[in-house]
């Protein structure tokens, strides 16, 4: 069976931002085109980032995919590891802040940035 591989930025048990590699199985469709099974949305936003663009340490609002359509993106986490996607790359984003826990950005979350000489183009896609 084929499958997309589907990296999830998500919230450990201590509350950190951490990346984790899962795979989405293509079980529809035919040979010619595999197909996940249909995934509920939303809604969706499309955002366009300046070069320079850097944001500072938060948490995912709403769990959502989010899609590089041009330039290129670094998520940064707290532990100093970083992932670099570029246009046709894509990841799960659900590092929520944790309920009842106030933010402290000195261990939740996550902070972005725009790379490369090119505007960064995003589209989000809302669980």
């Amino acid at each position: 069976m084929t499958a997309i591989k589907k990296v999830t930025l998500y919230t450990d048990t201590d509350g950190r931002a951490r990346f984790r590699d899962e795979w989405v199985e293509l079980t529809e469709g035919t040979p010619q085109s595999q197909l996940s099974p249909l995934m509920p949305s939303g809604g969706y936003q499309l955002r366009q980032s300046p070069v320079g663009f850097r944001s500072s340490f938060h948490c995912t609002g709403h769990p959502q995919w989010l899609f590089v359509l041009g330039g290129q993106m670094e998520i940064i986490l707290q532990d100093g590891s970083s992932r670099i996607f570029g246009p046709g790359d894509f990841f799960y984003s659900a590092d929520t802040q944790p309920e009842g826990v106030p933010f402290d950005a000195s261990v939740h979350g996550h902070w972005s940035r725009q790379v490369g000489a090119d505007p960064l183009v995003t589209l989000f896609v809302r669980d």
